[in-house]
């Protein structure tokens, strides 16, 4: 019996490697600098202050 298709060969883990877009790094970082920012605030300030600002900034941007 012959095959049906040839095999394939596996890509090695570095031809796949692709490099990340400025946009996409700066959008990353943005998103850990706000998370930072509130486990901060959560720690210094204790969660029921916490949610409170969080709901005062929210009301005052809408």
């Amino acid at each position: 019996m012959q095959p049906l298709s040839a095999p394939q060969e596996i890509p090695s883990a570095s031809a796949g490697r692709r490099s990340v877009s400025a946009p996409a790094l700066a959008a990353g970082l943005a998103a850990v600098a706000l998370v930072a920012g509130a486990v901060t605030l959560w720690a210094q300030y204790g969660t029921a202050v916490f949610f409170e600002t969080i709901a005062a900034g929210l009301r005052s941007c809408f």
